[in-house]
């Protein structure tokens, strides 16, 4: 009988350890990959000193109302669809580098007019330069790891992209919380430091991934890569994605704009309560974004997605039949598992329908299903909270996942097997070529650690 020594010696091997595992995984992705991923947590991080702070910034210093709150609001939301066109355009005409610069560089200057800002029209003034340009790097960013990215790497890097961005949401108000203390306008101060930080960081260690372009896209004027969205309006299939997408974005804002309110005001959960029902989504994110991420890659996209929808919907409909906290954290761990599978998944399948050389501009179209709801939606759910039965507008938005779930079922049983095949005509690339993707050892960075 062989004694437990020679089954050490010559039996299986003993399971990798935490920091093994760790580095399989950073294995597996190139080295300018995680070179964006610090950058963007850096960037994350100072933005997350500001956004938790900002709405008492606003109506303490100015004396204004939460009308005139949300009309502000709202003036950042339409000027950040302009801004999300322009930078979509710019990653795919210019280069993702270069627009993630300009984006950085300007949203440090306007983070700190904000800030400096002595009267209501220059906050204005201020908000409409942040919502052109703030997230003209938006685009850009999520091209970059189409670009870097295998397709069957694409949504666990998006998911990485989540993870590091809830990392900054669990760690920022911590810090801008001691800040605001002394003076709000530290907090613009972070915030452009941090963007300046980034600046620097990527200029010295990004490079530019956009794949080349044919002869006659280099020639394209400006005013051309603009009009490419119209080939993005003519995609069928991704406009049906796009708009489905909205529906559950309406049910997924809910998060950051009316739970903690109807918590507070129905329910009488304090700020604190309401504050770690929020952390727990970050938290949960933090934590099993990339475990779900991974154990989930083999699904059709469009089945992940409705997945993710029903996930939504039914997570927040409960928040309109329970009336315990322990019930609403476990709505709560509902939602974020929703999230976890949606969010990753569909930013994925937007890399995938998008034709190379259109990257950005596709990625852009995609926030639309992002902004347009910010816009629409906070004031039609104040509407219903103001004016009826605060438990409808949970009815209302599980009812609207219930929509998103069937409409991806049905893009699924349409377009599915396309999909999988790489038939979809509208999507194909014309005749540029893939960029090589960077080895980690010619990435020209050091690992982050």
């Amino acid at each position: 009988m062989p004694s437990s020594q020679t089954t050490k010696q010559y039996g299986e091997a003993a399971p990798p350890g935490p920091m093994q595992r760790l580095r399989r995984v950073y294995d597996e992705y190139p080295a300018q990959f995680w070179a964006l991923i610090l950058g963007m947590f850096i960037d994350r991080l100072g933005g997350a000193l500001v956004f938790p702070f900002l709405t008492l910034y606003i109506t303490k210093k100015f004396g204004i109302t939460m009308t005139q709150l949300g009309l502000l609001i709202g003036l950042f939301s339409i000027t950040n669809l302009v801004g999300n066109t322009l930078g979509g355009a710019l990653a795919d005409r210019v280069g993702r580098k270069v627009t993630l610069l300009f984006g950085l560089v300007v949203s440090a200057l306007t983070s700190m007019l904000m800030g400096w800002a002595n009267s209501i029209l220059v906050l204005s003034a201020s908000l409409v330069i942040i919502g052109l340009f703030a997230d003209v790097g938006g685009p850009a960013a999520q091209a970059m790891v189409a670009d870097l990215l295998p397709e069957e790497k694409r949504a666990q890097g998006f998911g990485l992209m989540r993870v590091v961005a809830n990392l900054a949401v669990a760690i920022g108000p911590a810090i801008g919380g001691v800040l605001a203390v002394q003076s709000y306008l530290y907090l613009f101060i972070g915030d452009a430091i941090t963007s300046i930080i980034t600046a620097v960081f990527c200029l010295a260690v990004l490079k530019e991934t956009r794949p080349p372009s044919p002869t006659s896209s280099e020639r394209e004027g400006m005013l051309q890569t603009l009009r490419g969205y119209g080939r993005a309006a003519r995609d069928r299939p991704f406009v049906a994605f796009v708009l489905t997408t909205m529906l559950v974005v309406f049910v997924a804002l809910q998060l950051h704009t009316t739970l903690s309110v109807y918590l507070r005001d129905v329910h009488q959960i304090s700020e604190r309560e309401c504050g770690y029902v929020l952390s727990l989504n970050a938290t949960m994110v933090v934590l099993f974004q990339f475990y779900v991420t991974r154990h989930v890659k083999g699904f059709q996209p469009f089945l992940l997605l409705a997945a993710g929808s029903a996930l939504y919907g039914l997570g927040y409909a409960l928040y309109g039949f329970v009336s315990s906290y322990t019930l609403f954290l476990a709505a709560m761990v509902v939602v974020t598992f929703g999230e976890m599978v949606f969010v990753p998944a569909a930013q994925a399948l937007v890399a995938r329908m998008s034709p190379e050389d259109m990257r950005g501009r596709y990625m852009a179209a995609y926030g639309y299903s992002w902004i347009i709801p910010g816009i629409v939606g906070p004031p039609l759910i104040g509407w219903i909270m103001d004016n009826m039965d605060p438990r409808w507008a949970w009815y209302a938005i599980g009812l609207l996942g219930v929509v998103a779930t069937v409409g991806f079922i049905l893009l699924h049983r349409r377009i599915g097997h396309s999909l999988a095949t790489n038939r979809l005509p509208q999507t194909q690339p014309s005749t540029a070529r893939a960029a090589p993707l960077p080895s980690s050892d010619a990435a020209g960075c050091s690992p982050p650690t």
